[in-house]
């Protein structure tokens, strides 16, 4: 086979697996970035984040999380192109013209390098700096919303949600209208509806004052008859907003250089866990190439299920490894080597059993 000729087949591998790579990952993308809009709408909504910090939280969130979607991004890339040239024959076509193995991994091999040393920017450096940031944003987010005044046809929690208020409207000078307010004390429980109602936040934030005006406050034990009205022209609330506690930072918003000079075990367990992630890259798009090949008249997609399979198993492992990692099971300095050996030793086996087989039918 000519070098033209070889160029040729090595650029259409290559095109094939990029553009399948990159359909599969946008898909994965969109599904990740799905799940994160409705989890961080939620925690915002239930803290009370402030509205411009949402949008940031969302993609920093996705950022953090986005290197899990590579490897098998890259892997079932790989898989669905190679099952779509086996199942139209062009494979067979092109080992025809004399295609070997250089021009069939080569350009798969290219492509996982370059996916893999991303990887290795993403999770040694990117993704550790957006959850950071991530963690930063939400205190920053929560300690904000201490001072957030009362927004009209919104619920708004106080006091770890001891108390709920609820404002059909405010009007000019500030003052809330038509306003609804439970509020539990032991096994007593409160609610409170009046015409208006004046919020005031202390300057630190901690203490929240609510003066109502022209209304009725009903209290009685959930579950029982009895229970109390009182009507009031002018009653006053005040709320005392927990201490924010400074909350220790995760160990996945530590740098990489932190964790290579730590001997702490749960440290060291995620530095494995980021070293991990491109080697998996690399490992699976080695087994990938062999896992693809269709007998005749198979489905293009019949190998899918089997590398969904197999990735589920390789990430499970190294999770699992990472927690024995921390619990000291495995000593550190095997780390998670061991899996991605088992990885690549089946992945070595898939690739040479087809020339085992032929040479043994050969000497038989």
């Amino acid at each position: 086979m000519g070098p033209a000729l070889r160029r040729i087949i090595e650029r259409y591998i290559l095109k094939e697996v990029v553009l399948t790579w990159l359909a599969v990952t946008a898909v994965l993308f969109i599904i990740l970035l799905t799940n994160q809009v409705a989890r961080v709408l939620a925690i915002a909504a239930g803290d009370q984040y402030p509205r411009d910090v949402v949008f940031e939280l969302i993609g920093l969130t996705a950022l953090s999380n986005v290197g899990v979607l590579m490897p098998i991004g890259l892997l079932l890339g790989v898989v669905l192109a190679f099952g779509r040239l086996y199942h139209e024959s062009e494979m067979t076509a092109a080992q025809a013209c004399g295609a070997g193995p250089a021009q069939i991994y080569g350009p798969v091999v290219l492509l996982a390098i370059i996916v893999s040393a991303m990887l290795a920017w993403l999770s040694l450096d990117l993704a550790p700096a957006a959850s950071a940031r991530t963690f930063d944003v939400r205190n920053a987010a929560l300690r904000a919303g201490r001072f957030a005044p009362v927004t009209p046809g919104k619920f708004r929690t106080f006091g770890g949600g001891g108390v709920v208020i609820y404002a059909q409207d405010i009007d000019a000078e500030g003052m809330l209208q038509r306003v609804f307010i439970k509020r539990s004390r032991g096994d007593v429980l409160e609610v409170v509806l009046a015409e208006s109602a004046r919020h005031e936040i202390s300057a630190d934030g901690m203490l929240h004052t609510l003066t109502l005006y022209r209304g009725a406050r009903y209290e009685g034990i959930p579950g029982k008859a009895q229970y109390r009205i009182v009507r009031f022209a002018e009653q006053v609330i005040p709320v005392q907003v927990p201490e924010l506690a400074d909350a220790p930072r995760r160990v996945e918003t530590l740098p990489t250089r932190q964790l290579l000079a730590s001997t702490d075990l749960k440290q060291r367990a995620e530095l494995h866990w980021r070293l991990s992630l491109p080697i998996m890259a690399l490992t699976l798009t080695l087994l990938g190439v062999p896992l693809s090949r269709l007998r005749p008249r198979q489905g293009r997609y019949a190998r899918v299920w089997i590398a969904v399979l197999i990735y589920f198993l390789y990430s499970n492992l190294a999770t699992a490894g990472q927690a024995w990692i921390e619990r000291g099971t495995v000593p550190e300095w095997i780390g998670l080597w061991w899996v991605h050996l088992a990885v690549i030793a089946l992945a070595t086996t898939v690739i040479l059993a087809p020339r085992t087989r032929a040479r043994l039918a050969h000497r038989g």
